[in-house]
């Protein structure tokens, strides 16, 4: 099912899987996505944590259609809550299938991580301005 890219939102990530990363079934692998999705959550957990962040949790992950080689993949993500050492990130990823030049995307995950804020002894410090719910 087609849908439009978030209107107003640039993506923290784009990437086009290779046939490298590819299961026996000829899609990519979960493993892969997940790392991606990894990535793109720690982009805005780093900017507002002002700094070094760690992966605590993830605290959601769906699958909804399958990643082919040569998807345009584009992976959106937001800060949706801060708490005093914590941020929790929801991530959306849509891949753009032919890149034919039309603007429809079919959503193929979405997860939600929760990152934690650390100092320079790898320990949980305060994130700036703390506690808040995006």
């Amino acid at each position: 099912m087609a849908v439009t890219l978030p209107p107003n939102e640039q993506p923290v990530l784009r990437i086009i899987p290779m046939p490298a990363d590819t299961n026996a079934h000829g899609t990519i692998f979960g493993g892969w996505v997940m790392a991606q999705v990894d990535l793109a959550g720690s982009v805005p957990a780093f900017e507002r944590a002002q700094g070094p962040i760690v992966t605590v949790a993830v605290n959601s992950f769906l699958f909804k259609e399958p990643v082919f080689v040569g998807d345009l993949v584009s992976f959106y993500a937001r800060v949706v809550r801060v708490g005093r050492t914590s941020i929790t990130v929801d991530v959306e990823v849509f891949a753009q299938r032919g890149r034919d030049g039309r603007t429809d995307a079919v959503k193929v995950t979405e997860a939600q991580l929760t990152y934690v804020a650390i100092d320079g002894a790898r320990q949980p410090r305060p994130v700036p301005g703390g506690l808040e719910r995006a």
